[in-house]
């Protein structure tokens, strides 16, 4: 037997059989979890609505515990394939681009790993390397960066210090959606 329960407009189907009971017994149902009531966005007084507890104490409520809540992954990920010298954008899980890359010739090293964007630049000069200009710069590790390069024939090939070089019209791309979306939500990943 099922019993419905509508709840702000939403409705909730229960099992009621003590069959279904025993079946959920060791763990506390959605039902059991404790709701607050607070007034509605923009309301007033005498106009309540039952509200969920925090995410942290609806885990504990149902025995999750902390330890089983996950951050919200990156809204956009830069995936940098060392070996095929490629790019991948993700944006929410779903590829947006796949472009040509170069990445750090021979005697130089692109760093693999994972990092967030520190830092953004229109335009950068390299301190280290006689002012070359770096356009659209995103820096991900020190002074490694994702930027433009006028070297548009060696993409697809290792010709690099180190950053990972892009197509201008890429890496303006790139740039505009990593600022649209902000730094903290892109991952940027290079594997070799």
């Amino acid at each position: 037997m099922y019993r419905v329960f509508t709840v702000l407009g939403l409705s909730f189907c229960l099992a009621t059989t003590s069959q279904a009971y025993a079946a959920t017994a060791s763990a506390p149902s959605f039902a059991e979890v404790p709701m607050r009531p607070s007034l509605p966005p923009g309301g007033q007084a005498g106009e309540l609505a039952m509200t969920l507890p925090p995410a942290a104490d609806i885990g504990e409520a149902i025995g999750a515990g902390p330890a089983t809540r996950q951050a919200l992954g990156p809204k956009v990920m830069v995936r940098v394939d060392i070996s095929s010298q490629t790019m991948t954008v993700l944006v929410h899980g779903k590829v947006a681009y796949v472009w040509k890359v170069s990445t750090a010739r021979r005697g130089y090293a692109t760093p693999t790993g994972f990092w967030t964007p520190y830092r953004m630049h229109v335009m950068w000069r390299s301190r280290k390397y006689d002012n070359a200009p770096m356009p659209h710069s995103i820096f991900f590790n020190g002074g490694f960066a994702i930027h433009a390069t006028p070297y548009v024939t060696r993409l697809g090939s290792p010709a690099s210090h180190g950053c990972v070089r892009l197509h201008p019209d890429n890496a303006k791309a790139l740039f505009a959606l990593v600022k649209q979306y902000g730094p903290s939500t892109v991952r940027v990943s290079i594997e070799k």
